[in-house]
Order: C-alpha cells, then structure tokens, then sequence
C-alpha cells in the first residue's frame, strides 16, 4: 500500500492562504509621545527602554508606561511605543472612551488636528493634551508589490472579511502603502471581540 505524502499539498494550501489574505492584527491602547513629553513624564534626558519589536519595521513597545485620566474615569498601565513622534497621541478604543468620559474620533494615526485632549500622567508628573486622542480607524499596511497583488491603492476603502471565530465584514478600512510597512491589517479590540479575534487569523480584502 502506497503512503500518500500530505506535507507539500498542506504546504501549497498555506501558500495560497497567504498570497489571498493579509494577517490580522489587534491594536490595544497605546501612546506615542514628543521628545518635550518624554522629559516632561519621565525626567530630562530620559530615553524610552524599548523591549519589544512590533510588526511594522522600526516600531516598538517601551517599558514605560503611563495613566490616561479623563472627566469620568482613568486608565492606568497604558503602554508607550517608540520611537518618539513629533507631536503625541493617543489611541484607544471607543470603550476605553466611555470609561475615560470623553468620545474621541475615528482616525488615522497622524490625523489628530482638532481632536479631543487628554491628561496623562506618571506618578506625580503629569501631562495635559489639549489635542492627539484618536479612536484608530482600521487600516491595512502593505507594500507596493503586495498591493500590486490585492490590486489597490494608497488611501483606497475596502472592506475586510476577518476569517476569525465570529466571522465579521469591515467596511471602509483603509489601505496604506510603503515599502517600509509589513503587510497586516490592525483593528482595535471592539472590532477584536466583536468578531472573535485569534492571533494568527487572516482577513480577505474585498472590494
């Protein structure tokens, strides 16, 4: 009786799946800070310790972390990622909004004119944000040739089916295209839990 070898046709079937989908990622709160915002946090001349890569080349999860304070409530052990950015934000969930009493808007990382403050605070140094505080919009990172692949644009919406648990159709997520990105589409953890998130799940990019 002849044994059928089943590894190059599993190994085929996960090359097809990853040449059609994109790796899904789930953003938790964070925060990126201003050189002026490290010092006034941490002390002057403090450098961020960084202590974990993130996906997209460059970025980072620090040691540090800080509390977000609102009208209503606060956050504490909010992580900060490097490096440092010229001006700061912070990005979380339309959830962490009603806990922190304030309703911040959905947008891209970078697009903070006339969005809402916030205080953050280290100890008893603190920090007042009259603007930077986002709800991140869904996006999808890819490269020119990855783009090339799934045929879309810089700034293009599509919709993104996540293969998870609970499978979930995002609409008007946008794409983000440089040669510097690793492909993978971030959602923040509402659309996570809503569509029972798994690291190691993909997505489909529809159009």
């Amino acid at each position: 009786m002849n044994v059928v070898d089943a590894r190059p046709l599993e190994l085929l079937a996960e090359e097809i799946v990853r040449r059609l989908t994109v790796e899904v990622e789930a953003s938790g709160r964070h925060v990126h800070l201003s050189r002026a915002h490290v010092e006034a946090l941490f002390g002057p001349g403090f450098q961020l310790t960084p202590v974990k890569e993130l996906s997209q080349p460059g970025q980072y999860a620090c040691a540090q972390r800080v509390t977000l304070e609102g009208p209503r409530g606060s956050i504490p052990n909010v992580v900060v990622l490097g490096p440092e950015r010229g001006e700061s934000q912070v990005e979380i969930s339309l959830t962490d909004g009603v806990t922190l009493g304030v309703t911040p808007p959905v947008r891209l990382s970078g697009d903070i004119q006339g969005t809402p403050g916030i205080v953050l605070r280290n100890g008893d140094r603190s920090v007042v944000l009259d603007h930077g505080l986002i709800a991140a919009k869904s996006h999808i990172h890819l490269t020119p040739a990855d783009a090339a692949r799934f045929g879309v644009a810089q700034g293009q919406t599509v919709r993104l089916k996540c293969l998870t648990n609970r499978p979930v159709t995002l609409e008007a997520v946008e794409v983000r295209i440089s040669k510097e990105f690793a492909p993978a589409a971030h959602i923040d953890y509402d659309e996570a839990n809503a569509c029972g998130f798994r690291k190691g799940d993909r997505g489909l990019i529809l159009p």
